[in-house]
């Protein structure tokens, strides 16, 4: 085969429909958010002038309202694509992934790794309905429980976790966006946010759950037809038993080192096992660390958080499983093909890095018509996830208590507008940056897990156990990240014998990193709070400030049940604490004991997922040095083809169905507007 370096990835489509779609599409769902948003506050009792309903939804809840048009229950149904939707950026980061498939499968590993800090995540967010419901962002959890030095420690990882996720969107969208079309980078990292600050500024939190729940139709349309085209209609493969063939016959031309007999087909990959290893490393300080999860907790209702989390991680397994595993495999399998973007030669190492191998296997499989669906993909995961990042990122900085501690709810939604375009700005300009650096999608996957995951346990037991200290949180925090620094740059020289830009974010060096920082991290944390530990009760974090006082809150002060206006907020004199003993649910008391046993589901589905995911299935199958035969591999197939199609029924249909009675008192308040 021919050397890869002179690898040119040629673009089958015209910068015009680039711009297109960026510019265009871009706004096109602008301006349909901005429309439901003008619908929601007419026709509910929330308005995203407030800054409760801005930042958190006004966290799902609506006693009283059974006589009256409630479009709340109708968008929190969105709840399940909308979490399944906060990993539209792994769905960035899964473009990484089909190129992994073209040495081995890894693909069904990085399903593993954005699983299972996703169940596990499902535990915190069940403590924090119940140990923070009136919290709006964890560094608040953080600074009511430890003070300032604690929270500007959080305040540093949470804005660094930000940094490396905008860096990775725009990064892998840009990259892919020029791929296709060869419109400039630059250009792509600067426009892509506009349109998404636009929605999100008018919009706030719940524009970007509908936003999430519209793109989740295209995205599943999307991989659905890639899968019946690779595995049934298309000459290239045939078959899902034809493109086994070309898969065994690669292996015999380009056998894998580390695979068993060289395989494309088996779980006994050395290098499969290690990028696993990295991608929960990297999953777990994703997902702790960034507000933009620590949000959608918070929105949701209380006794739905576990089974929302539950279903969005079901369903994201299947994803790069099914998705990935289709196009890295035929990209592997196609790679002499004549209509292959760089043929005759293979990607190139920055190629595979920047997660080309996805489009490369489209334009293959479909043509123009590959070319314009992965970009359809490729931008509704960027938008979608960035309008998250933008409504976290103005959430860290708006709810800030240094500045101005008793700024009402009215100021603090306008400073949120005002963060929200500078962001936008900013993140084009961080992305032209780090490009102009060389520093790629890949490299940005790899070295998340190496600067983020010291903090991931102090942060996951500050609202979970009662016996953490402020001194366990630093020294965890502070002694991980330089024993985990240091790992990185004595693994990286032992290993791969010189210490650059390109080892450091090799998956041996990112491990080597990683684990160091969360093992020792995690054990310090607890070996320094046992040594003297506290008793906490929370009641500080469960007092947390809010800007008004929601319906949804039963407080030990006397007061009013009825929803402040924003008339009333103005008039506020700042915010206004409250101790919250008790949530509220569709007009139904949640007390501590369900919340409790919320808690308990929560605890007993990850444990066993994350056991089922990682060890029941994948290690006897990597033990056993077995190598799949036709009939397994296309058993293997059917089995991801079942599940993605039943990720699609929760994310698309089960929403819909729980608001089929709120749709129709939709449509039928928008048909008396029609009349008058």
């Amino acid at each position: 085969m021919a050397d890869s370096d002179g690898a040119v990835f040629k673009p089958l489509l015209n910068q015009s429909v680039g711009y297109g779609v960026v510019v265009g599409v871009g706004f096109f769902f602008a301006g349909l958010m901005m429309v439901l948003t003008v619908l929601q506050s007419k026709f509910s009792r929330f308005s995203p002038s407030s800054s409760e309903e801005f930042a958190t939804a006004s966290r799902s809840v609506k006693p009283g309202l059974r006589e009256r048009m409630d479009l709340e229950r109708h968008f929190a149904a969105i709840k399940y694509c909308s979490i399944y939707l906060r990993f539209e950026r792994s769905m960035v980061w899964l473009l990484i992934v089909p190129s992994r498939c073209l040495t081995d499968t890894r693909c069904r590993w990085y399903g593993v790794g954005g699983t299972i800090q996703l169940a596990f995540f499902a535990i915190v967010a069940s403590k924090v309905k119940m140990n923070a419901n009136g919290a709006h962002t964890f560094l608040e959890i953080v600074k009511a429980r430890f003070g300032t030095g604690a929270h500007l420690l959080f305040t540093f990882y949470a804005f660094l976790c930000i940094l490396v996720v905008c860096g990775s969107l725009l990064l892998g969208g840009a990259a892919t966006v020029n791929a296709l079309t060869g419109m400039n980078i630059v250009a792509a990292c600067f426009l892509l946010p506009i349109g998404i600050a636009v929605y999100v500024v008018f919009g706030g939190l719940r524009a970007t759950f509908i936003c999430d729940w519209a793109h989740t139709i295209i995205l599943f349309v999307v991989i659905y037809l890639f899968l019946g085209r690779t595995y049934g209609t298309a000459p290239e493969t045939g078959s899902i038993g034809r493109l086994y063939e070309l898969l065994v016959q690669a292996g015999v031309d380009t056998p894998v080192v580390g695979n068993q007999n060289g395989s494309y087909v088996t779980m006994k990959s050395n290098q499969g096992l290690v990028f696993g290893a990295a991608t929960i490393l990297s999953g777990f300080s994703g997902v702790f660390c960034d507000q933009g999860y620590w949000q959608r907790a918070i929105a949701s209702a209380p006794r739905s958080t576990t089974k929302a989390y539950m279903l969005g991680g079901l369903s994201w397994f299947a994803v790069p499983w099914a998705f990935a595993s289709c196009l890295g495999l035929a990209a592997r399998a196609l790679v002499d093909h004549p209509k292959f973007p760089t043929h005759p030669y293979p990607l190139n190492p920055a190629q595979t890095s920047a997660g080309l191998a996805a489009p490369a296997a489209a334009v293959v499989l479909m043509g123009r018509g590959g070319a314009v669906a992965i970009l359809l993909v490729v931008f509704m995961a960027v938008t979608s996830a960035a309008s998250a990042e933008l409504i976290a990122v103005s959430s860290l900085f708006s709810y800030e208590t240094y500045f101005r501690p008793k700024a009402t709810g009215t100021e603090i939604v306008r400073v949120s507008h005002y963060f929200i375009c500078f962001w936008a700005v900013w993140m084009g300009a961080w992305a032209t940056i780090l490009h102009k650096a060389s520093i790629d999608l890949g490299w940005l996957f790899y070295v998340q897990g190496v600067v983020l995951s010291p903090a991931v346990v102090p942060i996951g037991l500050t609202v979970t156990w009662s016996k953490l200290t402020r001194a366990g949180v630093f020294s965890g925090c502070i002694i991980g990240a330089i024993l985990g620094m240091l790992a990185w740059m004595i693994g990286c020289l032992k290993i791969y014998g010189e210490i650059n830009i390109t080892n450091l974010a090799l998956p041996y060096s990112a491990v080597c990193s990683g684990l160091t920082g969360l093992m020792f991290s995690g054990a310090i944390t607890v070996i320094v709070s046992l040594a003297k530990p506290a008793n906490y009760d929370f009641q500080e974090t469960r007092a947390i400030v809010t800007y008004h006082t929601p319906a949804s809150i039963t407080t030990s002060t006397a007061g009013s049940d009825s929803p402040t206006s924003d008339d009333e907020e103005k008039k506020a004199p700042g915010p206004l604490q409250v101790s919250v003993t008790e949530v509220q649910e569709d007009g139904e008391v949640v007390d501590v004991r369900t919340l409790q046993e919320v808690f308990k589901r929560a605890t007993v589905y990850s444990v066993i997922l994350t056991a089922a995911v990682t060890i029941i299935v994948p290690l006897p199958m990597f033990f056993s040095h077995y190598v799949f035969s036709k009939a397994f591999f296309t058993f293997w197939i059917a089995c991801s083809i079942i599940w993605v199609g039943l990720s699609g029924v929760f994310c698309i249909i089960l929403p819909l169905w729980e608001s089929r009675v709120e749709m129709g008192i939709i449509m039928r308040g928008l048909t008396g507007l029609v009349r008058r």
